[in-house]
């Protein structure tokens, strides 16, 4: 008695391979078969690019952030000024206090700042901009700033004049070798009141950290000249803290405000743009649904075309069944039916997903070109580009995604053919 084949003998793939090149005069359903294939194709790719510019706009959102910015700021609770009945919350000891906070594991940098909000103004044109007070040695370890491939200019002379943001050079319309005028409120006090201080600098660095809101609207002055210029003598504003690992910040929050001491507080990046990265990721999520459902219609095509294919292919399964095969062989054989399209679709739509993510620069300047420019607005999205980062584990979650979800829609009309009777099958033949 011969032995029962094994499951997906090549005889199934030959037979599931006939009814998916079958033309439909000849009883197959090569139309919804291709329906189903780009279906499928489509919603992975859609998958796959939403994953990675997702993926890439956080990356970039993030790196901007950490790259330009305070990992964690230190400054003082305040303490009222009988004089002025003000809170007074600079730094005396903002040296001592520096030294105490180095001393903490996984702090890379720490950088005293003196901070203040003016008016910039070359000729006629005028800019608010906010001020950063900081020495030459701490202004060149700011990755995003001190960057030879963005900056114009030389970092070196920062003792001789200031250094701005590319917004705030195209603003005041000045390059590198030009003067500014920086006109402060809280100025000179005299018996009349509180005069304006107004002064000159050359500016000598043109940085782009790559966000909008900071090249708009940030100044780095030498720490000296702005404690002079907003009457900071002998004091600081805060501490610039960056650490080793800014991704687990919170782990080292108390840490730092150990040695900062009793009177001082730290805000975190995470304290300050938690908000917007909780919300991108209920975004993340919800797309991720959204996109999952695509899919999920996409492979319904296969339901589809499987039940008209079990449904032309009656007799032929009758006849399959009356020569020996058993109810597992014709169920594989429709479960490869749907199956392989699904397989098929599904690498199709990672390779478009990954070409689209890896040359989306070109496609975004192209598609910019097309629409007349300004299809992306700085000032809106804070970065000056649709970043995207391919991640395997985006891919490999697309891929069983579709794949799943195609295997499982097979399952039904793979069953109802497997379950079909032979006699009822041919009684009509």
């Amino acid at each position: 008695m011969a032995g029962t084949p094994a499951p997906f003998a090549p005889f199934e793939w030959m037979i599931a391979w006939r009814y998916l090149r079958a033309k439909r005069a000849d009883g197959g359903v090569s139309v919804m078969t291709w329906i189903s294939l780009i279906g499928i194709t489509l919603a992975v790719f859609a998958l796959i690019a939403t994953l990675a510019v997702r993926s890439g706009f956080r990356a970039e959102f993030v790196d901007t952030i950490l790259g330009s910015n305070a990992h964690v700021t230190v400054y003082s609770i305040g303490q009222v000024d009988e004089v002025t009945g003000r809170i007074d919350r600079t730094l005396t000891d903002y040296d001592a206090l520096a030294d105490n906070v180095r001393g903490v594991e996984g702090v890379t940098r720490v950088a005293p700042l003196v901070k203040g909000q003016v008016m910039a103004n070359a000729r006629n044109r005028n800019s608010g901009v906010q001020v950063f007070g900081i020495t030459q040695e701490n202004l060149k370890t700011i990755p995003r700033i001190a960057n030879p491939e963005t900056g114009v200019g030389s970092i070196e002379d920062f003792a001789q004049g200031v250094a701005i943001g590319s917004g705030v050079a195209r603003e005041l319309g000045v390059g590198v070798g030009d003067r500014i005028k920086l006109i402060s409120p809280n100025g000179v006090k005299t018996a009349f009141g509180t005069s304006p201080r107004i002064k000159a600098y050359d500016v000598v660095y043109i940085f782009t950290a790559g966000r909008y809101d900071i090249d708009r609207t940030r100044i780095y002055m030498p720490f000296a000249e702005a404690q002079s210029f907003f009457n900071r003598e002998g004091v600081a504003d805060e501490l610039e803290v960056m650490v080793t690992a800014p991704e687990r910040i919170e782990d080292m929050s108390l840490a730092l405000l150990l040695a900062a001491g009793e009177r001082s507080q730290v805000w975190t990046w995470k304290d300050q743009s938690g908000s917007f990265l909780r919300a991108l990721e209920v975004e993340d999520n919800v797309m991720f649904v959204i996109l999952s459902i695509l899919v999920l219609i996409a492979a319904m095509n296969i339901t589809s075309g499987l039940i008209m294919l079990v449904k032309n292919k009656g007799r032929d399964i009758g006849i399959l069944r009356t020569m020996g095969l058993t109810e597992g062989s014709v169920l594989r054989v429709f479960f490869i039916c749907g199956a392989f399209t699904g397989i098929i679709g599904t690498g199709l739509g990672v390779i478009l997903g990954c070409l689209f993510a890896i040359y989306i620069d070109p496609l975004f300047s192209l598609v910019n070109y097309l629409m007349g420019g300004q299809v992306w607005d700085p000032s809106i999205r804070g970065i000056y580009h649709l970043p995207a980062k391919l991640q395997f584990g985006d891919v490999m979650s697309a891929v069983g995604l579709s794949l799943g979800l195609s295997f499982v829609v097979t399952i039904f009309p793979a069953r109802r053919a497997a379950r079909m009777n032979p006699v009822e099958a041919l009684r009509y033949e």
